[in-house]
């Protein structure tokens, strides 16, 4: 009998795919849509998309690029205008200089992710990732045949590295790390010093820093800073989907050295061609000063949510060792009231209608410890939920 008898007639199915973990909390979306589709009430506090709408501006920006019925391809890279745009917003709200030849348009923070990756990993290279984290990054660094080793973090550090942990973790076989800030699913931030001694540290060992600033913007009293003001050296990865409110418009932007740019620009054009040419038009008055403005008041109504929230949550018993600082997620521990978070998801959706995350996906650790809610529905659901809450425990 062959080796390959139990597999399809196209053969096996690639190692890298075989190994790669479900996304459990799509599984929870699909029974909350059924759950709605019944007719039940499902308060959404699973995923990671605001319920603002596209700001008016950039639709309207949209709507006159379409107009004129001339969509075609754009530049690999993207749109020099936009790459210039986006430039001037590091410029004006940050104070850094940082050249548009360094900026890459891309289908999404993913598609920035992946390109990164691509450049930078060997078969073999191990990438160091906070744990818990986002588990998309683990899938990415495997799909190109890179080993994801789980930096273990926790409350102690605010869910963040410490230089110290990542000296120990790095080996001869390191390419580099990946950080975040804020963090998802933790919504904590690194302090500018720590992330200084971070990227030191990684250019010292011959190292890639690859930092996510895809939250970048939603901070809540602190005023947001960029990697970039570092120096040299490193790769910074965002995304027009959380701040900038263009979840579904698909489009990113990653910063890297100078050095890097042409290959990544070469590997792009064979991936995806180029980024999305209506999104990448909307896009340019996404940094508008009347869009900003637009921004900044939801950026202020989902303080008052996670204030909301995080009161309520710990008035009901879930502990938040680590505070959010940014993004809109809180992530609890719920270890006083139950003892399995995934089963407690299920729970609070067919009893209570209300959808949450628990940390299998993130956390490899504890992960039944851990449950994510995400602050993304207006503040009197978020009061709705807590009171459902009340009453399951």
């Amino acid at each position: 009998m062959s080796e390959y008898t139990n597999f399809p007639r196209c053969g096996p199915v690639a190692a890298r795919a075989s190994e790669i973990e479900p996304f459990h909390v799509m599984e929870l979306l699909t029974r909350a849509h059924q759950l709605q589709a019944q007719g039940h009430d499902i308060i959404h506090m699973e995923v990671g998309e605001p319920d603002f709408p596209t700001p008016e501006p950039v639709i309207q920006a949209a709507q006159h690029y379409l107009s004129a019925g001339r969509v075609g391809y754009t530049p690999a890279a993207g749109l020099p205008q936009l790459r210039a745009t986006i430039a001037a917003y590091y410029r004006t709200r940050f104070g850094l200089d940082i050249a548009p030849e360094r900026i890459v348009v891309t289908a999404g923070a993913s598609a920035a992710l992946m390109l990164t990756l691509a450049v930078l990993t060997e078969p073999g290279h191990e990438w160091l990732l906070p744990d818990p984290g986002y588990p998309c990054n683990r899938v990415f660094v495997r799909a190109f045949e890179g080993i994801p080793r789980a930096l273990l973090v926790g409350p102690e550090t605010c869910f963040q590295p410490t230089v110290e942990a990542i000296a120990q973790a790095w080996t001869e076989r390191t390419r580099g790390l990946i950080v975040a800030s804020p963090s998802n699913p933790t919504g904590t931030l690194i302090a500018s010093e720590t992330l200084a001694a971070i990227h030191a540290l990684a250019r010292a060992r011959k190292g890639a820093l690859i930092v996510d600033e895809i939250y970048q913007g939603l901070s809540y009293g602190t005023e947001a800073w960029s990697s970039l003001a570092l120096g040299e050296g490193l790769f910074v990865i965002n995304s027009f989907s959380k701040y900038f409110g263009m979840t579904g418009w698909r489009l990113g932007w990653l910063v890297a050295p100078n050095e890097y740019v042409r290959e990544i620009e070469k590997l792009a054009q064979h991936f995806f061609i180029s980024p999305s040419a209506p999104a990448q038009h909307a896009a340019l008055a996404a940094f508008t000063p009347e869009n900003i403005e637009i921004l900044e008041a939801r950026r202020q109504t989902l303080a008052q949510r996670r204030d909301t929230l995080l009161n309520g949550l710990r008035s009901l018993g879930f502990k938040v060792p680590a505070e959010p600082q940014g993004a809109f997620y809180i992530y609890a521990d719920i270890s006083a009231l139950a003892a399995d978070s995934f089963a407690l998801a299920h729970r609070l959706l067919e009893e209570a209608g209300i959808a949450t995350t628990p940390g299998l996906d993130f956390d490899t650790r504890a992960p039944e410890r851990w449950l994510r809610f995400a602050y993304t529905t207006d503040v009197t659901r978020i009061e709705e939920a807590l009171n459902r809450l009340r009453k399951v425990f």
